[in-house]
């Protein structure tokens, strides 16, 4: 509804995660360069991990992308809340390879033919799993196993787990040492610092069709900065409520004071900006390091679960 006052083709702040609005910081080249390595050459396991709506999910979808140019095989699990039964259900079913019988050694045998097939036609095949923090144990040695399948040189099968932070920790753990020294490649994302902000922020516009005067005002974006501590699914968030409520208001450039309202309703004044929104440029990087803020950054995303899908109902 706001599009046509600011000027806008499609929203740029969907919570979808569309590969084009993919924005590239060093960290995320970094991370798709080394899934991409991985794959190709053909590492057997590689994590991707990183903090609740740091991009993960669309850095995969340009990885998919990317696969599927390629011609390459893939099954993305994004249910990681799964058995061990279940999980070789729905690799073959991914793989739409025909199985009768549901004895593990029957789809075992199945798989490896299937994929010594594929290795002989040249073919890449790579299974992801979304959410891999939630799997349980017995799964992760599961997963470990399915690395055994393999020629003399060669893995038959890739894997990335992509997970929260709190699958590098499960991953410390002395039940999945196996698995961890088979970890080849370790990828992450991380939140944007302020000027990283400003870019994400004007290249979705930009992608959307955005032109001419300025849609955020310098002292907004700072704000946004501020109030989501770098995180592109709060940056979003603000965004999106912050065009809603500028809308209404018609304003244009949309200030400060309204992105300070949006993160009032959602609570997100609560939690100690990084930086005042006014001072934001006095901002060192060494802050990302800080214990303040990874206790802040928790926080935020804490309240970012529990928010609401719209900040109000409007008449």
């Amino acid at each position: 509804m706001y599009k046509n006052i600011y000027g806008l083709k499609e929203n740029p702040f969907n919570v979808n995660a569309d590969p084009r609005f993919l924005f590239i910081t060093k960290q995320i080249e970094e991370a798709l360069t080394g899934l991409m390595y991985g794959i190709q050459t053909r590492k057997g396991f590689i994590t991707l991990t990183g903090e609740v709506g740091t991009g993960k999910t669309t850095l995969i979808n340009s990885l998919l992308d990317w696969l599927h140019n390629r011609q390459a095989r893939t099954a993305f699990l994004f249910n990681s809340r799964m058995n061990s039964s279940q999980l070789f259900d729905f690799i073959l079913a991914e793989f739409d390879i025909q199985c009768e019988s549901k004895s593990k050694s029957q789809q075992l045998i199945k798989l490896n033919q299937w994929l010594l097939d594929r290795y002989r036609m040249g073919e890449t095949v790579v299974v992801i799993i979304d959410e891999a923090q939630n799997l349980t144990y017995p799964v992760l040695e599961e997963i470990r196993l399915l690395t055994n399948l393999e020629t003399s040189t060669e893995k038959l099968l890739q894997i990335v787990l992509s997970g929260q932070p709190e699958l590098e920790e499960k991953l410390k753990l002395p039940q999945v040492r196996q698995l961890r020294q088979r970890i080849m490649l370790r990828c992450k994302t991380s939140p944007l610092s302020k000027e990283q902000t400003q870019e994400y922020i004007a290249g979705r516009l930009r992608i959307a069709g955005a032109s001419g005067d300025p849609i955020f005002s310098s002292h907004a974006m700072e704000a946004i900065h501020a109030y989501s501590l770098g995180i592109p699914r709060v940056v979003n968030l603000l965004c999106e409520h912050s065009l809603v409520n500028g809308f209404v208001d018609q304003q244009r450039p949309i200030e400060a004071h309204i992105v300070e309202a949006v993160a009032h309703e959602f609570q997100l004044d609560e939690l100690a900006p990084i930086a005042p929104p006014g001072s934001a440029s006095r901002i060192d990087t060494d802050v990302y390091n800080s214990e303040a803020f990874l206790q802040n950054l928790g926080e935020a995303l804490s309240r970012f679960r529990l928010a609401p899908s719209s900040t109000r109902e409007r008449k």
